[in-house]
Order: C-alpha cells, then structure tokens, then sequence
C-alpha cells in the first residue's frame, strides 16, 4: 500500500511542490542578491554572498524534486502516453535541469573567487553573462517547451483540467519571449508546477474525467 502511495500521483504532487517551493525561492534570493550586479558591492558585502550561496544550495534538492515529479509523472501516463510529447516531456526536462545546475555550479564558482578576493570585474561580468545565458535564454526556453507539453499531454489523457493546460501555454509564451529580458518572469515556471502539483493533490481522477 506505501509502494502504491509513493508511485501514484500524490508523490508527484509532492514533488512538484517541492521543487515550485525550492527553486521559486532559490531564484527569489538570487534576484534580490543581485538587484546590484557591482562586484565592488558583492566583494563588500557578505550577507548578499550569504544569500546567493544560500539559493545555490536550494538547487540541488530542487533538481532531485523535479526528477521524482518528472518519473512519476510519467509512469501515471502509463499506457496513454504519447511518445511524442512523452519524448519532448522527457527531454526538455533533462535539458532543463542540467542547465540549471550548469549555471548553478558557474555562479557558486565566481561566488567563491569573489570571496577570496580573486574575481576580476572582468571575471565577474563573465560569470554573471554566461549563467544569465545558460539559465533565461536556454534552460528556461526548455522549461517553455516542459510546460507545453506536460500542458498537451495532461489534456489529452484527462490528467489535468483543461484551464490549467491553457494556463500552460500563456506560461511557455511568456518564457519564450520575456524570460531573457524579465528577470522575474522566470519565477512563472516553478510557480506554474507548484500550481499544477497542488490541483493534482486536490483532486482525483474522477473529478477530471477523460478526455479523448
């Protein structure tokens, strides 16, 4: 009966409110950390280090939460999965998450050097423009792509209501054009996957009903 519980849809639940939770603060105390991007500043100031470093640490358990919501998603789907967006689902997840951590692990590289007094401005700049890339111009197009078609694919089989899958697109719209230059904007995909983990938690399978 455990086994059944944690493989049925209220552990993806769980997962994905985990990481909406996690990663929504983690990008929250970096954007405030950095609402500054002076590295006299940053070098100055220990407790802006101390937040960053703190979000850095968030990622990796936000990551582990977003593989067990990916996996148990898809074993839900089971024998109603569309290889085809079960394939994009997959992958821009994947993509999505190695990104993440990618920019992660550059950001707590420059962070480091900043604190031993060791980051030029140039060095900084560097950091600071290749996680900026890495994390709005390509891990969050990635999750654009992860929100259409988890938003597809749950209206298809009856997983999701339909006002969610439409909020889905409106979501990945708004990361395909404004991620890059909307700081803030970014906070829509973790929020969109804490959303779509509490209504999954909140209802059951006959409440939704099935759509062919």
């Amino acid at each position: 009966m455990t086994s059944r519980f944690w493989r049925g849809r209220r552990s993806a639940a769980v997962a994905g409110i985990v990481f909406g939770v996690l990663l929504l603060a983690a990008l929250t105390m970096v954007r405030l950390a950095l609402s500054d991007t002076d590295i006299d500043s940053l070098r100055s100031d220990p407790s802006r280090r101390a937040l960053i470093g703190l979000s850095l640490n968030l990622v990796p358990f936000a990551g582990i939460a977003f593989l067990w919501f990916i996996g148990v998603v898809r074993d839900q789907l089971g024998e109603v999965e569309d290889r085809l967006f079960s394939t994009v689902f997959l992958g821009s997840g994947l993509l999505f998450l190695a990104m993440l951590f990618v920019g992660s692990v550059t950001t707590s590289t420059v962070l480091s050097l900043v604190s031993a007094q060791n980051a030029s401005a140039e060095l900084f700049d560097y950091g600071r423009v290749t996680t900026q890339g890495l994390i709005s111009v390509y891990a969050l197009r990635m999750a654009a792509v992860f929100t259409l078609s988890v938003s597809t694919v749950g209206m298809r089989t009856g997983a999701l209501p339909r006002w969610v899958a439409y909020s889905g697109y409106v979501v990945a719209l708004g990361l395909m054009v404004a991620a890059g230059e909307h700081k803030w904007v970014q906070l829509i995909f973790p929020a969109w996957v804490l959303m779509v983990s509490v209504v999954i938690l909140a209802t059951s399978p006959s409440e939704r009903g099935t759509v062919t």
